[in-house]
């Protein structure tokens, strides 16, 4: 199922331990690189994936996902739309609970595989955004009138 509501997301970042990063990036300024960080400062298990590395974030880094050696709850994508399908075909083959695609990343055709494979699905959004709207923003409502 596609994931829009704040409760839908809420479940998927308190359910999610270990997220794999198709895409990581070793260049601070690339979302690939930040955004992965970020969540690692959250707590949240990051591993990175990019066959160009050995070593990212202090993590070892994997060519593939299917050369992840351990049980992956979300797989975060950082690569082009077009290139989704064939990451949806490896983020169920590892059983992936989640997939997640970043801001500007949208495959219809990808998110209704996952779906039929049980996957939820998080399409065109970011959780360097989501979380602290999710989880932080209560904590500073609004002072009344100014």
């Amino acid at each position: 199922m596609t994931i829009e509501t704040d409760d839908e997301l809420k479940a998927i970042f308190k359910s999610c331990k270990t997220i794999a990063v198709v895409g990581c990036s070793p260049w601070p300024e690339r979302a690939g690189h930040y955004v992965p960080r970020f969540l690692q400062k959250l707590g949240y298990r990051i591993i990175p994936v990019n066959p160009g590395h050995d070593e990212l974030l202090g993590e070892r880094c994997y060519p593939s996902l299917r050369a992840i050696p351990e049980s992956v709850d979300m797989v975060e994508c950082f690569r082009r739309s077009e290139e989704m399908m064939a990451i949806v075909e490896d983020a169920i083959a590892i059983g992936a609970k989640v997939i997640w695609m970043q801001l500007g990343v949208i495959n219809e055709e990808a998110a209704a595989r996952a779906e039929a494979a049980g996957l939820k699905v998080v399409m065109d959004r970011c959780p360097k955004i989501d979380y602290p709207a999710l989880f932080f923003a209560p904590m500073y409502p609004e002072s009344g009138s100014e």
